[in-house]
């Protein structure tokens, strides 16, 4: 899955945004809603590889968590008077202000070899030199890297499964 922000602004390019997604995503773990494989968080969109449970819909899982992470940044936005909230005015009929782009980006893995492919893209991601956040992909804190490369032990992200359990 890959979400982006409106207009592909820099949104998530402050550690509280991206801990607020992190946090959303390990409520939904732990509730039993999804597992989650792999993340990594950027400056203006995410990637993610899970599987929602047979008991939930996607669309309502995409709705709420899209819904829950846009009020959340916004309302951090507004009490830190951040000048990037009037980038994210729309005054939509159902809406004034939006976070997220509308039509996330997401398929079904249907193959270890496709899995193994999405996932060191997704690692790779903070490397590639538009971004050139780190490194090596473990050194980039919002991501699922350094889980896969201790094994699981390390990373700080305990909402993760490793695809291999």
């Amino acid at each position: 899955m890959t979400i982006t922000n409106l207009n592909w602004l820099p949104v998530l390019n402050k550690d509280h945004h991206k801990q607020i997604v992190v946090e959303a995503l390990r409520h939904r773990v732990k509730a039993d809603v999804l597992t989650l494989y792999a993340f990594v968080l950027m400056p203006n969109h995410f990637h993610a590889i899970w599987q929602i449970h047979d008991h939930v819909k996607k669309e309502d899982f995409m709705r709420d968590l899209l819904k829950f992470t846009a009020r959340s940044i916004l309302n951090f936005m507004r009490m830190h008077e951040d000048p990037m909230l009037n980038s994210l005015l729309v005054n939509a009929a159902d809406r004034k202000y939006q976070v997220w782009e509308r039509n996330s980006l997401g398929f079904d893995i249907y193959s270890h070899r496709v899995f193994v492919q999405k996932l060191d893209y997704i690692h790779w991601n903070p490397l590639q030199p538009r971004w050139n956040l780190c490194s090596q992909p473990e050194e980039y804190y919002y991501s699922s890297a350094l889980f896969y490369e201790t094994g699981g032990k390390e990373g700080g992200f305990d909402m993760l499964t490793h695809f291999r359990d």
